[in-house]
């Protein structure tokens, strides 16, 4: 019974190596990359992926104005207040006084003072090297994300293997355990399936939220955010902290979330409150 299994197995992979060998003999049916450099080879069409990237959105928010830093730590990272924000907005902020820029959040102040309009955070004056009771003319700019297509690999002229595209990784497969496959499904064995992903209950019921995450601030140092993340641990809640970069800078975001109902999120957000982060929003992820 042994070798007539054995016999089975390697006449399907001598079949299998036999068609392989063929496909690539054959100038137009074979696989892409086994074409010679010269002419008469043809490029198959791959599908076309996107990415997400940040763009500015004057129409939606520009700030032109002086700004201040009053001296005093702040809560919340990178954010500026104005009163002509009506929701909290995303933004790059640029002072233009040393050209430095930082991405964070623009809110509408609770209270105008009196003096400059725009009112800066501790940890914005610090990226934007801004001085204490020093006003500075700001630039701030509403962000968007957009999706935009991918721009392909270079094509390889020089008849050298090209980089593959890349691709989710497979588990590689044992040629001897899916000959053997092939054996039973002949003989009419059942072949085991695999096994569902399981399903994510929370991850379910946060879809039905167009906003199920709270953000509580934009911090352009990696030790702030770090901070704030473990000040919110310690109250019983668990942040994530979302690194970013913008026109070569980086920053750090601290989100709760997500929430699998707004009564949850609703709890969430009056827990950060009390502690402080009176600033904090909902957002999309």
């Amino acid at each position: 019974m042994a070798s007539r299994v054995n016999s089975k197995l390697i006449a399907i992979l001598g079949g299998a190596l036999a068609v392989a060998t063929l496909a690539g003999c054959d100038g137009t049916n074979g696989p892409g990359f086994l074409g010679g450099g010269s002419g008469g080879a043809t490029t198959a069409n791959a599908d076309a992926r996107t990415v997400e990237r940040d763009v500015e959105a004057p129409e939606v928010l520009q700030l032109n104005d002086s700004g201040l830093w009053d001296g005093r730590p702040s809560l919340g990272g990178v954010w500026v207040a104005h009163p002509d924000v009506t929701d909290p907005e995303r933004v790059i902020i640029r002072n233009e006084d040393n050209s430095k820029f930082v991405i964070g959040v623009a809110y509408r102040p609770e209270r105008q003072s009196p003096g400059p309009k725009i009112q800066v955070s501790s940890d914005a004056a610090d990226a934007l090297g801004m001085l204490a009771g020093k006003p500075a003319r700001l630039n701030v700019t509403a962000l968007r994300r957009e999706n935009v297509a991918e721009e392909p690999a270079a094509e390889d002229t020089t008849g050298t293997l090209a980089a593959a595209p890349a691709v989710a990784a497979q588990p590689l497969e044992d040629p001897i355990q899916a000959a053997a496959a092939a054996l039973d499904a002949a003989e009419g064995k059942p072949v085991a399936a695999a096994a569902p992903a399981p399903t994510r209950p929370a991850a379910a019921a946060a879809a039905s939220l167009a906003k199920p995450f709270i953000q509580i601030g934009i911090f352009s140092v990696q030790k702030n955010a770090n901070n704030t993340a473990e000040a919110l641990r310690r109250a019983g809640m668990v942040p994530t902290i979302k690194p970013g970069k913008m026109n070569g800078k980086d920053f750090w975001r601290v989100v709760i979330g997500p929430a699998g109902s707004t009564s949850e999120r609703a709890t969430l957000l009056k827990k950060i409150k009390e502690l402080g982060f009176t600033d904090a929003y909902f957002v999309t992820n």
